[in-house]
């Protein structure tokens, strides 16, 4: 790797210089007519230095092939080119990275470093520019045009310029103690006056590319204008430190001396612009916007004294000034403006959303509240259902209603505590925790926030996400809420948090607790109808590029989607099967075929598949199969329970991936059989004497629960009288060994999953009634709903005569 180092005077006066004046005279001069037809020359690029006519200056140089350049042009002696890089940092520079006006240079001598590098002694000629570089190794090689300089007509003001320009060089060398005395020795002795100009131009305190604005300067007036003016500049500079330098001379005590590090530092910031200072500056400035309380204030004044006196070069710099761009960040005291038009809020959750009574009854409860309180602490709600019934796009909405921001959050998978809190600003890459993060995104300290898919966090080695939400969803702690980055409380009493899950068994029961849980069901057929009319079809002819006119669906042939094409809570398996139908138009269209722009539903068959078949007759019409009632984390749904003898001795089987509270349901039924057969007509030995087998399908699903009871009770009386149970007829319920039939949950969804499945005859315990009073009547009005208590009566209800 080759260095090449900016040349101080103290190079041209000490060593270097003397080398070269025993070694140049006129008989080592090269005469340029010799070298007039000379069009390529190699070319030696260099970095933090510009090279001018007239000037000796040494060269040291590193690299194999620039060593090789400067042995072979003294060998030939012959002239090279001086070409400075307009990026200093670039270790293999190519042609791009070299300005294209520099110095035609003789070497005058050479001298082998012990470190292997070499020291050419050069004395510039002329400027040149390059047409084009011809070669590239063993180094560069390039095609040249050589540039005259211009010499002014304007001789005793160019002579008064240069003049001056001596006069200046003289008092910079006298208040800068870096430069060598020898140097002011060299200028005196300066005759001519182009030499003097590039001498100076060479050697000033200059920036790289300041001095190659010089070089390219054709006409030496003008070159002398903006050398003295450069020359200016550098002069204020050294005044003013020296002016700082004699204020703070004096005996100074430990303020003093702080005061007088911070001029300096304030000093050269305002030459060279930004860095510490300004960062301070730029801080503080923020800070006068942002209005706080007396805690926060003293807080990042301490810390925006801790800036001022660490090193900007110190890793600790970064960390520090990122903590205070976070923190300045913030939206302290900023609150939207909520607007209370609850007829409005309410119209806007209507458009937004088909059905959600609850919800929308409980956020217009909320505006109503917070409109005559005008403060109060935001409810934190949490949304349980199933897929696709638009928990997560109701926090839209009633961002939208009440006027907030909104941020969504995601939860699902997370398994890191300091995802939540935030990391010790300490640590490396910290950051603060997403819930600060998303407060610093809105812009506002009460949005909405949308914690979705709460069920859906896992703990790990890293801790516990769940646990440290404990203190963001408490209504009575979260006005004080720490986080590690931040290092002092924050106030989210005001945000309103909406958390949605799929099912609240995941849920740890204490962070539960602290949120108002609002359970939402699966649609019914005719609200699927109206969210698809509503949204989903606008939606699928927006992202399809296809109009009204072009794509239609009538009620009739939505219902036939959603009965025959999908079994679901939600509308996203609705939305895909019409967005399946709406590429099929997409691509008629496309194609220019005929089609009929109102899809039949033949037409959806052709294009979706067969349809599910819903002949549950034919599937229970044996005995000892039952229609039982399921609630999943998706829904509810039915699943099929059969049973059926052998010849043995009496044993139970159970298969179906059955969970250990299920199968202990069929040892209950099974005894209570043995218990009550007289009452059910089955014979003593018949139980003795056959082996009962009971199983539940889709064997590769795990299933638990007590709400399957009755139904196995009832498959194995089935098997055992060899009575078909009803057609369309499904039962949910637990059993007790006294012949009690005991409620269970879920009741909205199950009867939801039972109307999709096309049953009409439901059985429940008596208990239930109050849950199936909840729920709307247009939900039930195909189902013929028996209330039990005891199994015998489960029994009468369920078998055939």
């Amino acid at each position: 790797m080759t260095e090449f180092e900016d040349i101080a005077f103290e190079e041209m006066m000490g060593d270097g210089f003397s080398i070269v004046a025993e070694e140049i005279n006129l008989s080592d001069m090269m005469d340029l007519s010799q070298t007039a037809e000379q069009v390529i020359f190699p070319i030696l690029p260099v970095r933090n230095m510009v090279m001018f006519p007239k000037v000796v200056i040494p060269i040291t140089a590193g690299r194999e092939m620039s060593i090789k350049l400067l042995e072979e042009a003294q060998r030939n002696n012959q002239l090279i080119g001086v070409l400075s890089q307009n990026n200093s940092s670039i270790e293999n520079p190519t042609e791009k990275d070299l300005y294209t006006v520099g110095t035609l240079v003789k070497i005058i001598k050479i001298i082998k470093l012990p470190e292997g590098n070499v020291t050419a002694i050069t004395r510039g000629f002329q400027r040149f520019k390059v047409k084009n570089f011809t070669s590239t190794a063993p180094y560069f090689k390039a095609e040249v045009t050589r540039l005259k300089d211009v010499n002014t007509k304007k001789k005793e003001e160019y002579s008064a310029l240069l003049e001056n320009i001596k006069a200046l060089a003289l008092k910079i060398i006298e208040l800068d103690p870096n430069i060598p005395n020898a140097a002011n020795f060299a200028i005196k002795n300066m005759s001519d006056n182009e030499d003097l100009l590039n001498f100076i131009c060479t050697n000033a305190n200059f920036t790289s590319v300041n001095k190659q604005k010089l070089l390219e300067e054709k006409s030496l007036l003008l070159r002398a204008q903006k050398c003295y003016e450069l020359m200016h500049d550098d002069f204020r500079k050294l005044e003013l430190r020296n002016q700082i330098h004699q204020k703070t001379n004096r005996e100074l005590d430990k303020s003093q001396r702080e005061y007088f590090l911070n001029q300096q530092m304030r000093t050269i910031q305002e030459e060279l612009g930004g860095g510490p200072e300004s960062d301070v500056e730029e801080l503080l400035e923020k800070a006068k916007k942002i209005k706080w309380n007396e805690e926060v204030e003293n807080h990042f004044q301490k810390e925006i004294s801790r800036l001022q006196r660490q090193n900007p070069s110190s890793p600790d710099y970064n960390v520090q000034r990122n903590y205070l761009d976070f923190f300045t960040d913030l939206p302290w005291d900023t609150y939207s403006k909520d607007i209370f038009d609850i007829n409005k809020a309410q119209k806007t959750l209507d458009n937004a959303h088909f059905g959600l009574e609850d919800i929308k009854k409980r956020i217009l409860e909320h505006m109503a509240v917070l409109k005559l309180k005008n403060n109060m602490k935001s409810p934190i709600l949490c949304l349980v259902g199933p897929p696709g019934v638009g928990k997560t796009s109701l926090g839209k909405s009633v961002a939208d209603a009440l006027h907030r921001k909104y941020v969504r959050l995601s939860l699902g998978g997370l398994h890191d505590e300091s995802e939540i809190r935030g990391h010790r600003k300490t640590y490396i890459g910290a950051m603060a925790g997403r819930i600060l993060q998303s407060l610093k995104k809105a812009g506002t300290s009460n949005p909405v926030i949308v914690l979705d898919e709460i069920d859906k966090i896992a703990a790990s080695n890293h801790g516990d996400p769940s646990s440290a939400l404990l203190e963001v969803l408490d209504p009575e702690q979260n006005s004080s809420f720490y986080d590690n980055f931040l290092e002092m409380g924050y106030d989210l009493s005001k945000v309103m948090f909406i958390a949605t899950a799929n099912s609240l068994s995941t849920v740890q029961r204490p962070l539960l607790d602290r949120m108002e849980v609002i359970e939402i069901a699966g649609y019914t057929l005719e609200e699927k109808v109206e969210i698809a009319k509503r949204h989903l079809i606008k939606k699928q002819q927006e992202e399809n590029g296809l109009t009204t006119k072009s794509f239609k669906i009538g009620d009739a042939e939505l219902r036939h989607i959603i009965d025959a094409h999908t079994s679901e809570s939600g509308v996203r398996g609705l939305e895909k099967q019409i967005a399946a139908v709406a590429r099929w138009v997409a691509l008629q269209t496309a194609m220019e075929k005929e089609y009929d722009p109102k899809i039949s539903i033949s037409r959806i068959d052709e294009i979706l598949g067969v349809p599910r078949p819903k002949n549950f007759a034919e599937i229970t019409g044996v005995p000892g199969v039952v229609t039982g009632l399921a609630w999943t984390s998706v829904g509810g749904d039915i699943l099929f329970i059969e049973s059926i003898l052998s010849e043995g001795k009496g044993n139970l089987t159970m298969t179906g991936n059955l969970g250990n509270v299920m199968k202990e349901s069929a040892t209950i039924a099974l005894e209570y059989i043995k218990a009550k057969h007289g009452e059910l007509g089955i014979a003593a030995k018949e139980i003795q004497k056959k082996n009962i087998h009971v199983h539940v399908p889709e064997g590769a699903t795990p299933k638990d629960g007590p709400s399957a009871g009755i139904a196995m009770l009832t498959s194995i009386v089935s098997s055992f009288l060899n009575r078909k149970v009803k057609s369309h007829l499904a039962m949910t319920g637990e059993i007790t060994l006294r012949g009690k039939v005991l409620p269970v949950g879920g009741i909205k969804e199950k009867l939801l999953a039972a109307a999709r499945a096309g049953i009409t005859e439901i059985i429940l315990c008596e208990a239930n009634r109050k849950d199936v009073e909840e729920i709307k009547k247009d939900y039930l009005k195909n189902l013929n709903i028996n209330y039990v208590q005891r199994m015998s009566e489960v029994i009468e209800l369920a078998l055939e005569k």
